[in-house]
């Protein structure tokens, strides 16, 4: 019994640490959603219908930071559905110049 209760609590540390470790590299950046083709250029308001074109013709969905204007490629697009040129927080992981979405807030 003893074994198996020593084997629990390695697991849930362990469960822990990994828990911990993916937590620590999420980034929070606030800018808009904007498209492949227009970049920066599409980062108002404005740029929602522009934007819906520009998906239909095969562009991506990107982030433009606010600040430095730093167009960030979107791996899973479909969590900024219905957010086409919206001011937004995004949290996710960033790699380089890509970021996986776990939440979107409106600003």
């Amino acid at each position: 019994m003893k074994k198996v209760l020593l084997i629990l609590i390695a697991f849930s540390l362990v469960c822990f640490m990994v828990a911990l470790a993916s937590a620590a590299d999420t980034t929070t950046v606030n800018g808009y959603v904007s498209d492949s083709m227009c970049g920066a250029k599409g980062a108002n308001a404005d740029h929602a219908a522009c934007m819906t074109k520009c998906l239909a013709k095969g562009a991506k969905a990107v982030i433009v930071t606010d600040g430095d204007q730093k167009v960030l490629n979107v791996e899973n697009p479909d969590v900024l559905k219905g957010h086409e040129g919206h001011h937004v927080t995004v949290t996710g992981h960033i790699d380089g110049g890509s970021v996986h979405i776990e939440s979107v807030k409106m600003l």
